[in-house]
């Protein structure tokens, strides 16, 4: 007797179909067979689900099993068919029947994902948001997964999502003995309004300079490169950032979580990311892991910083070839990974903060020594990297006076202000969602008018700094936001020169 039963595999962040089949024949001898290009966890899937039917109190099937997984030309990686595969088996013995209506809901119409417990239980899988939505879009009934991932499920809405504790609560919600309320969608507005930032501005000491080009970079979503000596709270300030920029909307929110649950790096207990992700990897960190990769893709650091912030600590420290495939993505947003089989692309729309020190001692030697040797730390970075940073700042050291009893600085509230004011400015003028980072060559040249003073200003940079086309066109770009930040339409020389400043390295270099 063949059974079916409809499941879904993971590619990138999306969900796709994947039809169970299972052929059950007790004719034939003992054997149980996986085709469908499954790896070692899927084919493992077989033990396991030979020991939750037992103790579950349910009939393996047997004789000869041959379970396939459709499209047979896909790669099935992970647990996620234990569950499908044990209620396929029970459906080809009549144990649990199919039924187009009454009680119950029906199993041909119901999405089923999990891992199984050798006694039973229903153990959480990754990608479950992705799996909801795909259930809705493609009009089943229910979907059926772990109790653990019932209420990240559920934020999709549109679908009904039932999670379940054991295989036997599955056979109870099949059958109709089980009188079970599908998960409540949780109310998202209320999680984003609930979210606070873990570090306010104000707790930084001295430092009002950066403050302010962090302030720039978040307006206009520019990238950043904070320098200076160990100690001076570069690592504080990239760690708070978050808190000064726009709050996640509805849908925002749930398309991180989306990569984050495909990645199973979703929090414990947390069904939605309510905050803009700050993702710190260290400098021995591999390409795929900062770009993502593997024989099956998966999302990497800068997918993971979707929406919010990737912090690069130490900057020179991390290989070269790390920082090169940092390029791409940061001028298309997203990335895409190649495999022979075909290709996964993962959004990769983040704000680049790096921090470092002047030498790789932390500090700057006096005298011609201390200026070779930062200009041999600093030349680690190439010309096209650092051409793609658009603020480049000093952090100074912060004298004992400040430390010990200078006021509060500006805080993270009064920032947050300064940067809503200019993004509500962009929205105005150039649609919602663009900021000024983000402005086509085209729209930059319309939208960034320039007075005489302030043009002429920009050409005695360029020619006094020996800057190339890429670093005039972020100029530009800053020089809009600060404009947007002043409330003015019109570019001005202060505007300029501001921005102008900001290019800390390309007088350095």
């Amino acid at each position: 007797m063949i059974a079916r039963v409809e499941s879904c595999l993971l590619q990138g962040i999306d969900a796709r179909p994947c039809e169970i089949e299972i052929d059950v024949d007790d004719r034939g001898l003992d054997k149980q067979t996986i085709v469908g290009l499954p790896d070692a966890a899927v084919k493992e899937s077989l033990e396991r689900v030979r020991a939750a039917l037992a103790n579950a109190g349910y009939p393996f099937p047997a004789g000869r099993s041959l379970i396939n997984l459709a499209p047979a030309d896909v790669r099935k990686e992970g647990p996620v068919y234990d569950l499908p595969i044990a209620l396929g088996m029970l459906l080809a013995q009549g144990v649990v029947r199919s039924r187009a209506e009454g009680d119950g809901l029906d199993p041909r119409r119901c999405l089923v994902v999990g891992e199984l417990a050798l006694d039973g239980r229903v153990r959480p899988v990754k990608g479950a948001i992705a799996m909801a939505a795909m259930a809705r879009e493609r009009r089943l009934a229910a979907l059926i997964c772990p109790k653990d991932n019932a209420a990240e499920a559920a934020v999709v809405g549109g679908v009904d999502v039932f999670g379940v504790r054991t295989l036997s609560e599955v056979i109870g919600l099949l059958s109709g003995e089980i009188d079970a309320e599908p998960e409540p969608r949780p109310d998202v507005e209320a999680l984003l309004r609930s979210a606070e930032a873990p570090i306010d501005f104000a707790e930084v000491r001295g430092q009002e300079g950066v403050k302010r080009a962090i302030v720039v970079a978040a307006a206009g979503s520019h990238n950043l490169l904070m320098l200076g000596p160990a100690g001076t709270g570069k690592t504080m300030m990239a760690k708070a950032l978050p808190g000064v920029l726009p709050p996640l909307t509805a849908d925002e929110a749930i398309e991180i979580t989306r990569i984050y649950s495909a990645a199973g790096a979703m929090p414990h207990g947390d069904c939605l990311i309510t905050t803009r992700p700050v993702r710190t990897p260290h400098h021995t960190a591999s390409p795929p892991a900062i770009v993502g990769g593997g024989v099956i893709p998966r999302a990497g650091e800068i997918s993971l910083a979707h929406r919010g912030v990737l912090f690069l600590d130490e900057l020179p420290e991390f290989g070269r070839g790390v920082l090169e495939t940092l390029r791409q993505p940061m001028e298309d947003h997203v990335v895409t990974i190649a495999r022979a089989h075909g290709s996964v692309c993962f959004p990769a729309s983040f704000m680049l903060v790096a921090a470092m020190n002047p030498t790789p001692r932390g500090d700057v030697a006096p005298g011609e020594v201390g200026r070779r040797e930062m200009e041999q730390y600093i030349g680690r970075l190439s010309g096209p990297l650092l051409d793609r940073v658009d603020i480049h700042v000093e952090a100074p050291a912060v004298p004992f006076k400040q430390l010990s009893d200078a006021p509060r600085g500006t805080d993270s509230k009064t920032m947050r202000e300064q940067v809503a004011a200019a993004r509500q400015r962009m929205a105005e003028r150039q649609g919602p969602g663009v900021p000024n980072a983000r402005l086509s060559g085209k729209q930059l040249d319309s939208l960034a008018r320039m007075s005489e003073g302030a043009m002429a200003l920009l050409g005695q940079a360029i020619a006094g700094l020996g800057l190339s086309a890429r670093a005039y066109d972020k100029i530009r770009r800053v020089s809009r936001t600060i404009a947007d930040l002043d409330g003015q339409e019109s570019i001005t020389e202060a505007h300029v020169a501001e921005a102008v400043q900001y290019r800390l390295l390309d007088r350095r270099v």
